[in-house]
């Protein structure tokens, strides 16, 4: 019998990506436009921490934020409710963004104006992390609830993370979560990550969130 032919697509996809993902950040750079990559799972409080993030940036630079979601406007209505420019990305079922998909969406949300853009990413803990969307810095949060272990279980998103926000402390308590655990296990995917425990709702812990950002903000617009 012949041999089949085996092309090696799912490379050949990721190869084009991160060359669109650098020509993105290229471009980013000199439009001085910093760029974040917010992941997390679904309920873990991406908008929640967004929002109070905005409320306390939102005087220092101008925010656009772009919300990614298979459907519905729920999370850019939510947003522009801050007075942050937001517009909504539907990816027409894909779990994930890549690079492409953010220049589109920056396209969309015309980026005159803006200094400081969030990609609020599709919630979950594998696609995303394995696209890179030309964003600065990659962000992501992981609530209490679900875990202290979730680093060994998605070594991926960890790996790709800049910072991880670990949100929902005002019900550690409650929960089975070992906080230096987490840590360690973060460290073991990514030796380089911050992490830095919060609780958007509160606003316990979001002053170093928001000290790590602005100084990643202003570097990369310097």
């Amino acid at each position: 019998m012949d041999q089949v032919k085996v092309l090696q697509v799912k490379q050949s996809v990721f190869a084009a990506n991160d060359r669109q993902a650098e020509e993105l950040r290229a471009w980013l750079k000199e439009k001085k436009i910093f760029l974040l990559n917010f992941m997390s799972s679904p309920g873990a409080g991406k908008t929640t921490t967004l929002k109070r993030t905005i409320e306390m940036l939102k005087e220092e630079f101008h925010i656009g934020v772009m919300e990614a979601d298979i459907d519905s406007d729920v999370d850019a209505r939510a947003i522009a409710q801050t007075g942050a420019k937001a517009i909504q990305l539907h990816t027409g079922g894909m779990c994930h963004l890549d690079a492409e998909m953010t220049r589109q969406g920056l396209e969309g949300l015309e980026t005159e104006d803006v200094e400081f853009v969030v990609l609020e990413n599709v919630g979950n803990l594998v696609c995303p992390a394995e696209f890179d969307t030309g964003a600065v810095k990659n962000a992501m949060i992981l609530s209490v609830p679900e875990g202290h272990d979730k680093p060994l279980k998605y070594p991926l998103m960890f790996s790709v993370c800049d910072v991880v926000l670990v949100n929902k402390m005002d019900v550690m308590e409650y929960f089975d979560f070992d906080l230096e655990k987490c840590r360690e296990y973060v460290h073991m995917r990514n030796p380089k990550a911050v992490v830095i425990p919060i609780c958007a709702k509160t606003g316990e812990g979001m002053e170093p969130w928001i000290d790590w950002l602005r100084g990643q903000i202003n570097a990369w617009r310097a």
